[in-house]
């Protein structure tokens, strides 16, 4: 049987893309210029209060000093980041962040005596931990959507394993791995496609893989010990990456160790460690209380007009599962008609194909359950989970972990991974709301739940935090 040519970026595409990494210095330059002048206009704000005269001199001296922040960038591996995940990113940059004022801030007391205004430094550290990463986020997503975003990767392997690699890179491609051909000794996968990606021939042709691919992915768990020993010494690639056998095991916060020549894994279980789950619990209530000062008025106003669309209580509280199976209740505003349950069943009844979509995502399209107006804007800006802000301050939530499902919508899931659900307190938002939303059916919402409760981190949290103000304010997905 015939094999295919291997597929290689053209010249144009390849200029293309070698430009990208200076997209995201660009944009980190004007980012943080940004935040340098909005730190001046918070600090200047405050000028009748705390009288201060912030000179042109003063001002370049920082804006010189906060372009130090891409090199430090650069230096921590975030240009171009081919292979580093959202939550890695966003942990590298705080790192790099904290370090580049921390050196600010130490320069302006030794050298300057203390010219520069703390209030402005502040503020400009405020809002460098903030707006360069959304930029470079929507920067990421617009170089991928154009294919200008990534670097060419060979797959080694077109069994389970590789079909997995293949799907993963193709889903997030905000990792910059771009699979453009598969490689396998099975010549009856030859000429086909996995997960869009062409199989081209067997493994001895990785010898011809042009130049322009950079990375390797060895997906062949199951291959011989000796085969792939002698396998991965003959690939001359900068980036090898080797897909252990170890599917349903964490994949954040894993170390290599080297015991005397024998490679081992560090797998660093956090939730189990007493100091994070205090630093979760310290995070929460440190958000939450303001946050449930600043809604209040807001809830007031939301309950209002919930009374004035159907009379009945504004407030409603269900019983669902907490933290090792304790039954807490959890608050929302009420959204649906006082008799939901009934007026469901019965839609349920008169259109028999809903009924597939209902069992299989738990919401519906056209739910007849929504009060009109008020229900459906507070669905779709999520504004009705506000109330589980109490909930988080009476210690029965987190703002982030898995949702608390009621009991109809728990019973769908293994009991393997209920019992991991009631290892760590629900959250008001979680991994699959701000990836899916309600496209996220029950297969989804477990994989992803697994994951953050397997690869939690303070890092994971921030991210998640972040992700979902973003796609609040979009109202990506939610009906």
């Amino acid at each position: 049987m015939s094999v295919l040519a291997l597929p290689r970026l053209s010249a144009a595409e390849f200029r293309a893309r070698s430009w990208a990494p200076w997209a995201f210095v660009l944009t980190d330059v004007l980012a943080l210029e940004l935040a340098l002048f909005l730190g001046c206009v918070c600090r200047l704000a405050l000028t009748a209060w705390l009288p201060l005269e912030l000179g042109p001199a003063q001002y370049r001296g920082l804006a010189v000093g906060v372009l130090t922040t891409p090199l430090v960038y650069f230096l921590s591996g975030l240009y171009p980041g081919y292979g580093l995940g959202a939550v890695e990113r966003f942990r590298g940059r705080i790192y790099a962040t904290f370090l580049v004022f921390a050196v600010l801030i130490g320069w302006d007391y030794v050298v300057q005596e203390r010219q520069w205004s703390r209030g402005v430094l502040l503020g400009t550290l405020v809002f460098a931990l903030s707006i360069p990463p959304v930029a470079e986020a929507a920067v990421r997503e617009v170089l991928a959507a154009r294919n200008l975003w990534g670097i060419p990767v060979v797959i080694l392997g077109a069994g389970q394993t590789g079909r997995a690699v293949a799907r993963c890179l193709k889903c997030d491609r905000s990792l910059g791995l771009v699979p453009v051909a598969i490689l396998d000794d099975d010549p009856e996968k030859w000429h086909t496609l996995v997960e869009g990606t062409p199989v081209v021939g067997p493994l001895r042709r990785v010898q011809e893989v042009r130049e322009d691919v950079k990375a390797i992915v060895v997906a062949m768990p199951g291959l011989a010990q000796e085969r792939l020993t002698a396998l991965l010494h003959d690939l001359s690639f900068p980036h090898i990456i080797l897909i252990p056998k170890l599917f349903g095991v964490q994949s954040l916060w894993v170390s290599a160790r080297d015991f005397g020549g024998v490679l081992g894994l560090e797998i660093k279980k956090n939730l189990l460690v007493p100091s994070n789950r205090v630093l979760k619990r310290a995070i929460d209530l440190t958000l939450a209380v303001p946050a449930l000062m600043v809604a209040a008025p807001l809830l007031g106003l939301l309950a209002l007009w919930i009374k004035l669309t159907d009379r009945g209580p504004a407030f409603y509280g269900q019983w669902r599962e907490g933290a090792d199976g304790t039954p807490i209740r959890v608050w929302k505003l009420r959204t649906m008609y006082r008799d939901a349950d009934r007026m469901l069943e019965r839609y349920l009844e008169l259109h028999p194909a809903e009924r597939a979509h209902w069992q299989r995502f738990f919401k519906l399209r056209h739910d007849p359950r929504i009060l009109p107006g008020a229900g459906h804007f507070l669905r779709r800006s999520s504004l009705d989970e506000l109330p589980q802000l109490w909930n988080v301050l009476r210690g029965e939530m987190s703002l982030v972990g898995p949702r608390p499902f009621p009991e109809y919508h728990l019973t769908s899931f293994p009991s393997e991974f209920r019992r991991l659900r009631r290892s760590v307190p629900p959250g008001i938002t979680g991994l699959w709301q701000v990836s899916a939303r309600s496209e996220g059916d029950l297969g989804i919402q477990q994989s992803q739940d697994t994951y953050y409760i397997r690869n939690w981190s303070l890092w994971l949290d921030l991210h998640i935090l972040v992700r979902t103000v973003g796609a609040v304010v979009a109202r990506q997905g939610a009906y």
